[in-house]
């Protein structure tokens, strides 16, 4: 084996290590011992991991860290009778290349009968027949490793491999000792070719490991030849480093691979391919979205197709579809043509944009002919393509979507495009929905159109959810006829509609205000910036008498056809709430509350009479009825009762009823009538043990005349003089 496969890790940067690789934020977290370098050396062995190899032994054994049996042969021969590495330079121009090959096919047909791949052990050479022969369409590639030694890559030239991704590193102990000729080799025979890290991951480590790829092969360059860096992140294969996880939870393995990721772009300026398979990355990173700005290699062995994409991708740059052929190590499919692949190595271009973008254009041809090249490197590592009538916008977790156009491109270009608020589209234009309209629905949210009402953005958010619970434009709010607008009080934002309007605080959430009496009585009001502030709740109907009631943080607004909209709040509000609302005895409120009258007070009139404010009294009923109509004859607040200081309370002698105000009481029995009573009379009044003494009710309102007052009872009158003060005169 040769000295320079087994290392120990490193204990801080090489002098390679030019630029400084970002260490992570998290705490250190206490982990189980784990072994040491010459105990991995053991435990990996003279090949170490490679690609696919967890995938293979789920297939083989079921269980991604049991080895298969002839992986425990081809470690035991390599470690018996180890391959001596070919030295093989970079020629610097491609052998096949300089020969006019095709780059798009070789001498053979892909579908061409099985070949052998010749490895040299101990200088005998020994045939390895592959198994399968099946391939899908696209520009063909393969990866290899330390376990398939040295490769005939003319053989794999001529079955139509065009690509190859060499793994150079392993954690950070191991080199594969086979990298010059194969990565070289792949070069001069015509491939592009990338080198790939076979990640160990544990908390803290992943800018090491980063460091190490790129230090030891794992760099690129814009030459046209060279693919970018690839992070094999798969199941961990030796049982004695933790389990198939790594031990380490979904959280610490996004934070892992993020951490690796950028470390790379650090390096060299691009972000790494990333290889795994859908049920890994689900297992073990939580099936993160956080990635998609990244290319996916993706593992899958079945004539199939390569099934369900993780979270944030919406398809493949490779495919991984075999471990047994047609090529020697694993085969691979690119998604694209040559000319993507060609600017995917060269990092104009995501080639699975490339492919959608050109898949999309072909379904719509009423986008007319291209104005532009792919542009890529946008948002979220993104991109687009214009055309005569429109674009086509792509994105790892949106796909390639059609932005026609016309309104809502336009409101699309007022937002932003795919830099604001709305993000990528999730879906092409759709018409023909209520008046003829049309929506396109995007990452943040939605524009709607009609003719009457303009393009007009609908962004995710709480007000396009409550929109979406009112039904969308198919709902009483139709179509939006403003976009979204924030910074009125509060920080709240509101949007306008055909049918109204939804108004949000963070105080209240996302309420809707539906066109109205109610809302014109709420506009009355100065909607959020009035008393009434924002609605606490939607608009509620089918209460007494088919009313309706919407409530806000400064009160209500209630309505029937009979007594129309009118807000209630306060002090008023919260007498009516004691005297039952709508179904107590008052009723609807008829009128608005009005203040500024006497002692700065208030009043509301209700159907079943009024409540009364005043800072010394508070909110006071005076309901309907005799006695209230006493009171209005005596001039209500601005007469000598004054405001009421009570509400009417009954049940005394022969049914009767009362209320104190500030200047006295108003008394009333079916048989006599209501009669205020105050000053010196109603004191002597009191003094009798008013009703309920000899005077008994009285009945008549009090008389004055000249130096004299009087006023009857059923049981004789009080007199009042001021010589004599008040004196009762019995019957």
């Amino acid at each position: 084996m040769p000295l320079d496969v087994i290392v120990s890790p490193p204990t801080g940067p090489t002098a390679e290590e030019s630029v400084p690789a970002p260490q992570s934020d998290e705490p250190a977290v206490e982990q189980p011992e784990k072994p040491g370098a010459m105990e991995v050396k053991d435990i990996i062995g003279p090949l170490g991991a490679r690609m696919g190899q967890g995938l293979e032994r789920l297939e083989t054994t079921g269980d991604p860290q049991v080895p298969t049996e002839d992986e425990v042969r081809e470690r035991q021969q390599a470690e018996a009778d180890p391959e001596v590495p070919l030295n093989v330079p970079d020629l610097g121009t491609p052998a096949k290349v300089a020969e006019g090959s095709s780059f798009a096919g070789g001498s053979e047909s892909a579908d061409s009968a099985v070949f052998s791949a010749s490895s040299r052990i101990n200088g005998v050479t020994a045939s390895v027949t592959l198994a399968a022969t099946w391939m899908p369409a696209g520009i063909q590639g393969l990866d290899v490793s330390s376990h398939q030694g040295n490769v005939d890559w003319s053989r794999a030239w001529s079955q139509g491999g065009r690509f190859a991704y060499v793994k150079a590193t392993e954690g950070t102990y191991y080199k594969n000792p086979y990298y010059g000729q194969q990565y070289n080799g792949s070069k001069n025979a015509g491939m592009m070719r990338g080198a790939y890290h076979f990640a160990i991951p544990s908390p803290g480590s992943a800018a090491q490991e980063a460091n190490y790829f790129v230090n030891n092969g794992g760099g690129w360059t814009a030459d046209g030849s060279t693919l970018p860096p690839l992070l094999d992140i798969e199941y961990n294969p030796y049982q004695q480093l933790g389990d198939t996880c790594y031990d380490m939870s979904a959280g610490e393995m996004v934070t892992w691979i993020k951490i690796f990721s950028d470390t790379v772009k650090a390096r060299t300026g691009r972000v790494p391919m990333i290889y795994t398979t859908t049920d890994w990355w689900r297992t073990c990173t939580g099936n993160s979205s956080a990635f998609g700005n990244h290319p996916l290699h993706l593992a899958r062995y079945s004539t199939a197709g390569p099934g369900a994409m993780p979270a944030g991708w919406s398809t493949y740059t490779v495919w991984q579809y075999s471990s047994t052929g047609p090529f020697v190590g694993d085969s691979n499919v690119f998604n694209g043509s040559a000319a993507a692949l060609n600017a995917f190595a060269r990092n104009i271009l995501v080639p699975a944009a490339a492919a959608a973008i050109d898949t999309k254009a072909k379904a719509n041809p009423g986008l007319g002919a291209q104005t532009s090249n792919i542009t890529c490197g946008i948002r979220d590592g993104g991109c687009y393509q214009n055309f005569q009538r429109g674009a086509i916008l792509w994105s790892g977790a949106t796909g390639a979507q059609v932005s026609p156009n016309g309104a809502i491109r336009n409101a699309y270009q007022r937002s932003g495009f795919e830099s604001g608020g709305l993000g990528y589209p999730t879906g092409d234009q759709v018409c023909g929905i209520k008046d003829n309209g049309c929506y396109q629905n995007f990452q943040g949210g939605a524009i709607l159109w009609s003719a009457v009402t303009g393009a007009r953005l609908s962004p995710q958010g709480a007000i396009r959810e409550a929109y979406k619970k009112q039904g969308f434009e198919a709902g009483t709010l139709g179509y939006p006829t403003s976009d979204q607008v924030c910074g009125l009080k509060d920080n709240g934002c509101y949007q306008n509609f055909q049918g109204g309007a939804i108004l949000w605080s963070a105080a209240t959430g996302a309420q809707v205000s539906p066109s109205g009496p109610i809302r014109a009585a709420y506009q009355k009001h100065r909607f959020e910036n009035g008393g009434l502030g924002f609605p606490t709740s939607d608009q509620v109907c089918g209460i007494k008498d088919s009313g309706c009631y919407q409530n806000f943080q400064g009160g209500a607004i209630t309505w029937t056809k009979t007594t129309g909209a009118h807000a209630t709040g306060g002090e008023i509000r919260r007498q009516w709430q004691s005297a039952g609302f709508e179904t107590g005895v008052l009723g609807y409120p008829t009128g608005d509350e009005v203040c500024g009258i006497k002692d700065n007070g208030c009043y509301q009139n209700f159907q079943g009479g009024a409540i009364l404010w005043s800072a010394p009294t508070g909110a006071q009923v005076s309901p309907s009825g005799p006695i209230r109509a006493a009171y209005q004859k005596h001039g209500f607040e601005n007469g000598g009762l004054g405001f009421p200081i009570s509400g009417q309370i009954c049940g005394i002698r022969d049914n009767g009823c009362y209320q104190n105000f500030q200047g006295g009481a108003i008394t009333w029995t079916k048989s006599v009538g209501a009669h205020p009573t105050g000053g010196e009379i109603r004191r002597k009044w009191q003094s009798t043990g008013f009703e309920k003494g000899v005077l008994g009710y009285p009945i008549i309102d009090e008389t004055c005349t000249v130096g004299r007052c009087t006023q009857a009872y059923q049981g004789g009158r009080i007199d009042w003089t001021p010589s004599r003060g008040a004196v009762v005169v019995r019957n």
